[in-house]
């Protein structure tokens, strides 16, 4: 069985409540527990935190045994050179996931710094973007 994680940046802990009209109504643990009721052939584990140093330390103990990680490092995306060389720096596959289509938003959100090394990129379709990336590990 492959070994899946999804790391969630700053203010995604807020989702069902932060901006509806952007993010939508639903709990990302609601939509966590469709996902492994929809992929029981993929262990998938989850990870959020609003502080820079938890996720690049999470990058690192999952990037060299996990089979794939789905980041959505939210706000982080566009300042943080210090996770894209985590990323950079590890073995396991990474998708770059936003709910949000980063790019019909402000333009700072317009610039990643993770998806220059990442493995594929997944934005604009809402919670589903991970189902998506999901899809890239089967």
């Amino acid at each position: 069985m492959k070994k899946i994680i999804i790391i969630n940046g700053p203010n995604l802990n807020l989702l069902g409540n932060r901006e509806p009209d952007i993010y939508g109504s639903e709990t990302f643990e609601s939509y966590l527990d469709k996902l492994r009721s929809d992929y029981k052939d993929l262990e998938i584990e989850y990870f959020q935190s609003n502080i820079e140093g938890e996720l690049i330390t999470k990058l690192q103990e999952t990037g060299f045994s996990y089979d794939g990680i789905i980041l959505n490092a939210a706000g982080y995306t566009h300042t943080s050179i210090s996770i894209a060389d985590a990323v950079r720096a590890i073995k396991t596959p990474v998708i770059e996931v936003h709910i949000s289509n980063t790019f019909s938003r402000e333009e700072t959100r317009h610039h990643s710094f993770i998806s220059p090394v990442a493995n594929g990129i997944i934005v604009g379709f809402g919670l589903r973007s991970y189902e998506l990336a999901l899809n890239y590990f089967l």
